[in-house]
């Protein structure tokens, strides 16, 4: 059974995957933080937290609240700044087996420019996503990834930047998904995943306030895959890059729905916070179903339901 994904066809690098499970950004922290719990080495790549030039402290509390079917985040990317992600982390990352993928963010083209700069090179880092979708931030994130030109101007810099491969994960707030795709795939991008999260909000009306210190924050979790699905099936149609699909993925069938919709790869995020090793059992999931579907390559479930 072959379960072999390449990322980065068109890189010098390459971005080879030994399967298609990847971990979300913001949901599993470096990687560490779960490597006592199951072998993570068994994971397709570990795509880390945002990560800023300098380190933040992120939004003001509360920044979780449970909605029907997700949940509503406002973290507002706290992170440890990148001096230390690579003094600290990259030295761990180095003595894995698996891809490490670093994903950057910033309130200015400049920003990511020098943050791409900065992580290149750096031994455990294999790739970056670029995020131009946070909708947890003041400046920056999805004011970028909303616009065409826009996200096509800021992964241009990144791609200037680095030679590492370039995941560019897209903002589902925009009316323009393929559009945006197009653009950053003309820019530079090597794969573009998608979506983040949906930005929405809650109320406590016992004190008749927003419930979260920012106002309002992202929607993930099983409530979104269906717009998730969606915006995969058509930026797959749209781009000839690999996609990878990320949005309310719990389950391998939901792995699977959006591998025949044309991704390449699958990211596992909100699902960790309540089954820390739900990454594993949905790439255990997809190997119980193509050996019983009689399936020997991955290659053949990727667009299926495209054809």
């Amino acid at each position: 059974m072959n379960l072999l994904v390449q990322l980065a066809p068109q890189n010098r690098h390459g971005l080879l995957l030994g399967n298609p499970v990847m971990t979300a950004s913001g949901t599993f922290g470096y990687g560490v933080e779960y490597s006592h719990l199951f072998d993570i080495g068994r994971l397709g790549a570990i795509v880390t937290k945002g990560t800023t030039l300098e380190p933040r402290d992120g939004n003001p509390q509360p920044r979780l609240a449970e909605t029907a079917g997700g949940l509503l985040n406002s973290i507002g990317l706290q992170n440890i700044g990148a001096r230390a992600l690579i003094k600290e982390k990259a030295p761990v990352w180095a003595n894995w087996q698996l891809p490490v993928i670093v994903n950057i963010a910033g309130e200015t083209t400049g920003d990511y420019a020098k943050l791409a700069k900065v992580l290149d090179g750096v031994a455990g880092i294999s790739g970056l996503e670029v995020n131009i979708s946070c909708p947890n931030i003041k400046a920056g994130g999805a004011e970028f990834g909303a616009d065409p030109r826009s996200a096509a101007r800021v992964t241009a810099a990144v791609r200037a930047a680095t030679s590492l491969p370039l995941l560019v994960k897209l903002t589902p707030n925009t009316g323009d998904i393929a559009g945006v795709a197009i653009a950053v795939a003309e820019a530079g991008a090597d794969a573009i995943s998608l979506i983040n999260t949906i930005k929405g909000m809650a109320i406590d009306i016992n004190r008749r306030r927003p419930l979260l210190g920012n106002i309002t924050g992202g929607l993930s979790g099983p409530a979104i895959k269906p717009v998730a699905l969606a915006m995969v099936y058509e930026v797959a149609g749209s781009v000839d890059l690999p996609v990878v699909g990320c949005g309310g993925i719990t389950t391998a069938s939901d792995a699977i729905e959006f591998i025949m919709a044309g991704a390449s790869a699958v990211q596992v995020g909100t699902a960790s916070f309540t089954n820390p090793r739900a990454p594993l059992d949905v790439l255990e999931g997809i190997e119980r179903f193509m050996a019983k579907e009689g399936v020997e390559d991955i290659a053949e479930l990727i667009g299926v339901a495209r054809r």
